[in-house]
């Protein structure tokens, strides 16, 4: 059997068994890559980490499909990650993505996430090839052994065509191969079977700004937002006022970001937020084929409602102040 680098075998447990993930809930966010003159924009990606850390942001999620990791190279990918730790400086975890449609290319990126210090992998199923629950289950073990980081296994069927099954997720939570779940399938029924077959022990994140409020009366332990890229003050503290049960503080916050969810969908993830993000100047909205700039009306929604939204943000503690560039 021919190995993949990094691994010693496909079987048994990884020796990222058990491993505890430094962010236990909460808001972490799918923070965008921002691109200037066709690279990485180092300086814009030092800036958004650091206005998440100081927001309350309980991790930082990098090289996923909103920071646009398909268009990224290998080395842009690593340089992501690096830059993203440098920033953090040990305040919150950063957890990278590593998806790729083949196993061996999935890994080259999770072992290059862990040598530039990341705390852990986002690793969906590989996309457009379709494989089996086995399959998945054996991409997975791939990663985690190759990495020796806990690993979020992340759960897209929309994105990578092909829905990770529940006896999957307790199969490889189990082995210790799993820490937690970013659950984008849009069943919200799905947190009391997983905690059924997991227990407790099974940290489970909604990948769906809209349904996250929803996600956590099930069971769920908090979002990887796309949202708080935007608002990172006050997805943090929705969440927080859920775990300190303030049912009134928290359906306000609710209510409040739900506009802003609803407008970020209205075109394919990350075109929405990166067209947000540069009308409140945090970086110039750059996108890489075959993603195309926000339509008017995408614009003319976001432009409506993001005053009033910075408004409130602005007005949590953390954030440095923030208005629309003219």
């Amino acid at each position: 059997m021919r190995l993949i680098p990094g691994l010693s075998t496909l079987g048994g447990k990884s020796n990222a068994s058990y491993a505890s993930l430094d962010c236990a809930g909460g808001s972490a966010t799918a923070l965008v890559t921002p691109f200037r003159d066709g690279r990485v924009d180092d300086g814009a990606l030092a800036a958004l980490c650091e206005r998440q850390v100081k927001a309350g942001t309980s991790a930082l999620v990098v090289c996923g499909s909103t920071g646009e990791a398909p268009a990224l190279s290998v080395a842009e990918q690593a340089r992501v990650v690096a830059l993203a730790v440098e920033a953090a400086a040990g305040r919150v975890p950063v957890i990278a993505g590593c998806g790729a449609p083949a196993t061996e290319a999935a890994t080259v990126l999770a072992v290059g996430a862990a040598r530039n210090g990341a705390a852990g992998l986002l690793c969906a199923a590989p996309p457009y090839v379709k494989p089996t629950q086995e399959g998945i289950a054996a991409h997975v073990r791939a990663v985690a052994h190759a990495a020796d980081l806990p690993v979020i296994l992340y759960d897209v069927p929309g994105r990578v065509g092909v829905a990770v099954a529940d006896e999957t997720v307790a199969r490889l939570h189990e082995g210790g191969l799993v820490a937690a779940i970013k659950d984008a399938a849009g069943d919200l029924s799905r947190p009391a079977r997983l905690r059924t077959l997991c227990g407790g022990t099974l940290i489970q994140f909604s990948g769906d700004d809209a349904t996250a409020p929803a996600h956590r009366a099930m069971g769920g332990h908090g979002c990887i937002s796309v949202s708080a890229n935007l608002a990172p003050g006050l997805c943090a503290r929705l969440h927080a006022a859920w775990d300190r049960v303030d049912p009134v503080e928290f359906a306000r916050l609710r209510d409040l970001l739900a506009p802003l969810h609803q407008a970020l969908s209205r075109e394919s993830n990350p075109i929405p937020v990166k067209a947000a993000l540069c009308m409140v100047g945090l970086c110039n909205g750059d996108l890489r084929l075959p993603l195309t700039r926000a339509r008017s009306g995408t614009l003319d929604e976001l432009g409506c409602l993001l005053p009033d939204l910075m408004k409130a943000e602005n007005s949590t503690a953390a954030p440095p102040r923030l208005t629309l560039v003219t």
